[in-house]
């Protein structure tokens, strides 16, 4: 039977330590465009609501995707109207 050295307290935070920047120089390392995409991704998919809601699922798909448009259609409005005034 062989037995295994015992970490002590100062390794167990050393090794936790390490793991949590390693995670955190994964997330830094990532392009900043692709973490907004995917966030953008989520948010109109509505990842946050219970997959048994159907009825709640949907109802912010649609919301969140017509608000969207919504935006990009002011946002072109205003530079036509205001900038580039066609």
């Amino acid at each position: 039977m062989v037995n295994k050295p015992k970490i002590s307290d100062d390794e167990a935070e050393s090794k936790r330590i390490l793991e949590r920047v390693a995670q955190e120089s994964e997330t830094i390392g990532t392009s900043s465009v692709k973490r907004v995409a995917e966030r953008v991704k989520g948010h109109l998919s509505a990842q946050d609501t219970d997959e048994n809601q159907w009825a709640e699922l949907w109802g912010k798909r649609i919301g969140r995707t017509l608000g969207a448009i919504f935006v990009v259609v002011l946002i072109i409005h205003l530079l036509r109207t205001y900038i580039f005034d066609v």
